[in-house]
């Protein structure tokens, strides 16, 4: 648990320095101030409203234990085993298996999940899923993975204008040769560790997830069914905003998705040895 932790604050650290250092490639000391200034108001931005933009792109649909009982109770039986405020609860209008979490923090989140998944899922399976979205709550991953995504972004719309304008050396001097390496190295750089600190935050919530529901094979069940299923199902609004991929449960782009350094979520057979590995007595 703590190695996430550590592993999460490194990259955290590294991307907010590669956002500055940019900034200063660009346009020297000024030039890094005002990157610095602007990804802190972005942040700010995503801190507030990341959760009615994400819930308004899937056109997610709030529901109740009047409108639907079945699922609303899962997660408030998981909300008071956790000690946890209970989240509001959507439902997608989709088709692939999946499910995700957002909010700033406990008391103002909401989960998510499609249609597709309360229908292929049992029960027991259903609710180690929702533990697992519930523990991106507890820890505010959705947080940590908003800011992470914002700065990348940033930092793409700032290699953009390295390559547009070149960078800037000491003398103040246009370098277009320092623009195009920033244009083509700075976006990869912050991709790599935005997808590193998604991926530690996945391994976090499928721990806190089966401590949560008790049952770490319900999680890993769950997770095996909707790797075999969500390839050959395409879910429309993540095509739309492939961004937000990285919030599932599972990657709901993973059919057509990059491997390794790449990937928004580590393996499936990674993640279900770990949980397997939790069970009592092992």
């Amino acid at each position: 648990m703590f190695s996430n932790w550590l592993k999460t604050t490194i990259l955290m650290a590294a991307i907010v320095a590669l956002f500055g250092m940019i900034g200063a490639a660009i346009g020297g000391q000024s030039g890094m101030l005002l990157a610095l200034l602007v990804g802190g108001g972005m942040n700010v931005f995503a801190y507030w409203f990341s959760d009615k933009m994400v819930l308004k792109m899937y056109k997610a649909r709030e529901v109740d234990a009047g409108t639907s009982p079945y699922l609303y109770g899962i997660v408030r039986d998981i909300a008071q085993r956790a000690g946890m405020p209970m989240p509001r609860v959507y439902i997608i209008d989709e088709a692939q298996p999946n499910a995700f979490a957002t909010g700033r923090n406990p008391r103002h989140a909401a989960v998510a999940a499609t249609r597709g998944i309360l229908q292929m899922l049992t029960e027991r399976e259903l609710r180690g899923v929702m533990a697992h979205e519930m523990a991106h709550v507890q820890h505010r991953d959705i947080l940590i993975s908003t800011i992470a995504a914002t700065m990348a972004g940033a930092i793409s719309a700032l290699a953009n204008f390295a390559l547009l304008f070149g960078g800037r050396g000491s003398g103040g001097r246009s370098h277009p040769i320092v623009g195009l390496l920033v244009a083509l190295l700075a976006p990869m750089a912050a991709a790599l560790i935005q997808m590193a600190i998604s991926r530690a935050r996945e391994f976090e919530a499928d721990r806190g997830g089966a401590e949560f529901c008790g049952d770490p094979d319900a999680l890993a069940d769950a997770l095996v069914k909707i790797d075999a299923h969500a390839r050959g199902v395409p879910m429309m609004s993540a095509e739309a905003h492939p961004e937000t991929a990285q919030m599932m449960i599972m990657n709901p782009l993973s059919g057509r998705g990059m491997a390794g350094l790449f990937a928004t979520h580590p393996a499936t057979e990674e993640r279900v040895a770990r949980l397997r590995a939790m069970r009592p007595g092992r």
